[in-house]
């Protein structure tokens, strides 16, 4: 099963607007997803790079998202905890919430929105790693679906 997961601020391919990036006002796209399997019991994203020099780079962490819902929107704050419950964990730039692209100048990155739907609760604690989390949902992902932006640098 393919979980389908969209932006009103950009189609999948398609260049992330500036104000999604640290080159501007570093504010989360907003998502929408559909297609959750109902037998999930927590949503994730995970959305990196894998283009970066240093090899892939995890811009945003969210987990314990409740199956229900269908999205988040755009501008979600930088905190370990969301006001709809889930958890944000801790990016590659060593912070809490979402961190948008500021690739090197060059060849254009691409970002890759990652939704899974996982037959379990990947933690109780926000604050994970990307590490973390990908071991926690080692062998719970039921279903998954995603959205590719770009983003290059001048």
């Amino acid at each position: 099963m393919r979980i389908q997961i969209a932006s009103t601020a950009f189609t999948d391919g398609q260049p992330l607007p500036n104000r999604h990036t640290l080159d501007d006002q570093n504010i989360s796209p907003d998502l929408e997803w559909s297609n959750v399997p109902s037998s999930a019991k927590s949503v994730a994203l995970i959305c990196d790079d894998p283009d970066a020099p240093a090899g892939t780079w995890v811009h945003w962490l969210v987990y314990n998202l409740t199956p229900s819902m269908t999205g988040m929107p755009e501008g979600q704050p930088k905190t370990l905890k969301l006001d709809n419950g889930a958890e944000q964990g801790i990016n590659d730039f060593k912070r809490a919430g979402y961190d948008g692209p500021r690739p090197p100048p060059g060849k254009p990155h691409r970002y890759f929105f990652t939704i899974y739907a996982l037959d379990m609760h990947p933690a109780i604690i926000p604050g994970l790693t990307c590490k973390e989390l990908r071991k926690a949902m080692d062998g719970h992902i039921i279903a998954e679906g995603r959205l590719i932006g770009t983003y290059q640098k001048e």
